[in-house]
């Protein structure tokens, strides 16, 4: 794992080419991702919090070339509030994208002004830096739709840029229509969450996601080039079976391929038209 002033470099030195990404995972379901000169992270925790695992990659203050930061819901580990002022501090051209379900609470605690921050919905999609960036809803055990408004609290997102589409699945389970709205897109790269669900973590106030099984299927149904897990290795309650997903892949998928990659690692991924 690269310390923070290397990772940060690293971040800023590659340029990938068009039809080619970048991306570094960052615990958790946090990642950046770079194509050409634009920089986007999602989900990124970096608070030093005592529970974690994994300690932060980067302190915020370190995140000077942020054009995007996309928030799928408004957990800790995804919406790092703490975070978020800092992040739009160092990165001044930095737009914060998130459901409009929790953008107004977000914008309170965070102060970040309303107009550098964009909210999604389900089956929205903006345009920000000539990334297109569409929200799908996402079920963290439940859709939880605003019964009010419909809005979702929860969210994944298609990311479209520089040539390519990946598919960042947020905190969320399987549910009736959730392949519909993906099969317009063929993805070039998708993290989906592994880290399951159970009545003791319910019980306990922490909700679940896809089982490892439940995520290869879904990487089986969108047969994507590439399949990277997520979401199993932040917090000794929630664990995810890493070696589980990736033999059932294995053994179940054998056509796709699946990366585990190690947290601050480049990764270079290139659009099939370029292979």
């Amino acid at each position: 794992m690269k310390r923070s002033i290397e990772l940060a470099a690293d971040i800023d030195s590659c340029s990938p080419a068009f039809g080619t990404l970048a991306f570094w995972r960052l615990g958790q379901h946090g990642l950046a991702i770079k194509g050409g000169t634009t920089v986007v992270y999602v989900d990124p925790y970096l608070s030093p919090t005592e529970s974690r695992l994994v300690p932060p990659l980067l302190s915020p203050d370190q995140v000077r070339n942020a054009d995007l930061v996309l928030g799928t819901h408004d957990h800790s580990d995804h919406i790092d509030r703490p975070a978020w002022p800092a992040i739009a501090q160092a990165s001044r051209r930095a737009i914060f994208v998130l459901p409009q379900a929790a953008k107004p609470d977000v914008l309170r605690a965070t102060g970040i002004p309303p107009e550098r921050a964009v909210g999604l919905d389900d089956r929205v999609s903006v345009s920000v830096s000539g990334v297109i960036i569409t929200g799908i809803a996402a079920a963290h055990e439940f859709l939880a739709r605003d019964p009010a408004t419909g809005r979702c609290p929860f969210l994944g997102y298609v990311i479209e840029m520089n040539g390519c589409c990946i598919y960042h699945a947020g905190d969320t389970c399987c549910y009736d229509g959730m392949l519909a709205r993906l099969r317009r897109w063929k993805f070039d790269a998708v993290f989906l969450p592994i880290n399951g669900r159970d009545a003791k973590r319910y019980a306990a106030g922490c909700l679940g996601n896809m089982t490892y099984q439940e995520a290869a299927d879904l990487a089986g149904e969108l047969a994507p080039r590439l399949v990277v897990p997520a979401h199993y290795d932040m917090f000794a309650f929630n664990p995810g079976d890493l070696a589980a997903f990736s033999e059932y892949m294995r053994v179940k998928y054998p056509g796709l391929r699946t990366l585990v990659c190690g947290n601050g690692e480049r990764v270079e991924l290139r659009t099939e038209a370029r292979t």
